[in-house]
């Protein structure tokens, strides 16, 4: 097969994806290595706007932990951690929103529209876009009350409106959204960025939710790639402990947006170059997904 031929039965392969996907929203969850290195960010920048110029309506949820933890440093702020969470003081929390939103967030904007797109930068407060209440943990202890944790403004998401996101999507923009929202009483909160997209997956009613990480997807006790798994299969492998580590909360998000009505939910590698597009329109598809049947 020649060069040319095979050019185009790749974009013969690709026409039922983009047909069943025309007119979709899709929420990508951007982070890890995807947002460091330079080549993977303009790809992803250019993998957004062909997935616009196809019909495709991508919503952005972004991380930033990295860059919140260099800002601290150079602030000579102490970071402490547990159960994987920051703990986050009013000081903290002022640094958190200024990386977040007034940093990360404009250059993901600046990315996008860079490559020719049109995204717009927002945070939960935009529109009264997230609304959220401080993050209560607690954990368990073999032969004690469980312990209470207190995180500071840590949060978790209540509710999502949506009217921002559809005006801006009517008008061809794409969102690109950072992890914090506001209580009723304007109290600002520091949120885990997968909760965040799963929420906002829900809320938009998206076809797909897709999560970039650092690793090939979610992986058996062997190390085997799990490409496909129920919900049922997906609360077996947890309880089982097939799935360990910073794995378990991916997996929780993913199950929280199928059982919302989100199509399907994507834990992808977003070290592979154009990994969006060759999970959304390659019949074999790429990394680890959790689909409701």
């Amino acid at each position: 097969m020649t060069d040319d031929a095979l050019k185009a039965s790749i974009l013969l392969e690709a026409l039922p994806y983009i047909r069943e996907f025309y007119g979709q929203t899709i929420v990508i969850k951007y982070g890890g290595h995807a947002m460091k290195d330079e080549s993977l960010r303009r790809g992803f920048a250019l993998n957004i706007q062909l997935l616009r110029y196809i019909g495709v309506n991508p919503v952005i949820v972004h991380g930033g932990g990295p860059q919140i933890g260099i800002m601290l440093k150079q602030l000579g702020i102490t970071s402490e951690f547990r159960q994987g969470l920051r703990v986050t003081d009013d000081a903290t929390m002022d640094v958190v929103e200024m990386v977040l939103v007034g940093k990360v967030n404009k250059e993901i904007v600046n990315l996008i529209n860079v490559q020719g797109g049109r995204a717009v930068g927002l945070s939960g407060k935009d529109g009264g876009l997230i609304r959220a209440q401080k993050l209560e943990m607690a954990v368990e202890r073999a032969d004690a009350p469980p312990e209470i944790i207190d995180l500071g403004k840590v949060g978790e998401v209540v509710a999502v409106d949506t009217k921002l996101i559809d005006s801006l999507q009517r008008s061809g923009f794409v969102p690109v959204i950072a992890p914090v929202g506001v209580d009723e009483e304007g109290n600002t909160y520091n949120i885990n960025a997968d909760s965040v997209a799963s929420a906002v997956a829900v809320a938009v009613g998206a076809k797909k939710l897709i999560l970039l990480t650092d690793v090939s997807g979610v992986l058996d006790k062997e190390g085997r790639l799990i490409s496909s798994m129920t919900m049922h299969q997906a609360i077996h492998a947890l309880e089982r402990g097939v799935v360990t580590g910073g794995m378990i909360p991916k997996i929780k998000c993913c199950l929280e947006a199928v059982d919302g009505g989100v199509g399907k939910a994507h834990i992808l590698d977003g070290r592979v170059e154009n990994v969006i597009l060759l999970e959304m329109f390659t019949q074999g598809g790429i990394g680890s997904e959790i689909v409701n049947r």
